[in-house]
């Protein structure tokens, strides 16, 4: 789905017909056989009409962030042995528990292009791994000022804080940022690392 998202033109037409076939349902018995799932990343951020979009209809079922537990059983997998939690914490200090970035890590360690150590040092720079995932968040923020100076005050606030709802919801959709106590802070230190400093 998002080789689609990164089509906007694309996106707002085929997003709303995901919805029409979902109405198509509630009235045409044919249509009652028809089954959708859909499954996507928040990482790029489509908007679309309220009554357009098929993400706000349906039982939605969201990925939480992986324990620590799950990062080491999942490194398992791969071949490594970090069952004495030591790397995958490391990991976790960079990554928070993001399905797709802590799987991106354990895929190049465990073909040994990259040590831990180099890959934390790297990761929020862009010769790192993250590299690409890292641009195309920072290429939205740039069409978008607004919630780029909204990040910008999460990132660089010493406190936890507050901002205004959409402006929370869009930057929570995109992981950028997560809910601390009822207020907002970085999403994972690689983004804290990454955008920091950056200026729009």
């Amino acid at each position: 789905m998002n080789q689609v998202f990164e089509h906007p033109q694309v996106a707002k037409d085929f997003l709303p017909l995901l919805r029409s076939w979902y109405e198509e349902a509630k009235t045409l018995p044919i249509w009652q056989k028809l089954r959708l799932i859909v499954v996507h990343s928040t990482e790029i951020y489509v908007p679309l009409d309220i009554n357009q979009s098929p993400f706000n209809v349906g039982l939605p079922i969201q990925l939480n962030p992986f324990s620590q537990k799950e990062v080491q059983q999942l490194a398992r997998c791969y071949g490594l042995d970090w069952d004495d939690g030591k790397e995958a914490g490391q990991l976790m200090n960079m990554v928070g528990g993001h399905p797709a970035l802590v799987h991106t890590a354990l895929y190049h360690l465990s073909r040994r292009e990259v040590t831990l150590a180099q890959l934390l040092e790297t990761a929020p720079t862009a010769t790192g791994i993250y590299n690409h995932h890292l641009q195309r968040h920072w290429v939205m923020l740039e069409e978008q000022p607004e919630l780029a100076r909204a990040l910008h005050t999460v990132l660089s606030a010493a406190e936890p804080v507050q901002l205004a709802p959409i402006l929370a919801y869009k930057l929570g959709s995109l992981g950028l940022i997560k809910q601390s106590e009822g207020k907002l802070v970085a999403g994972c230190g690689l983004y804290q690392h990454y955008f920091k400093d950056q200026t729009i």
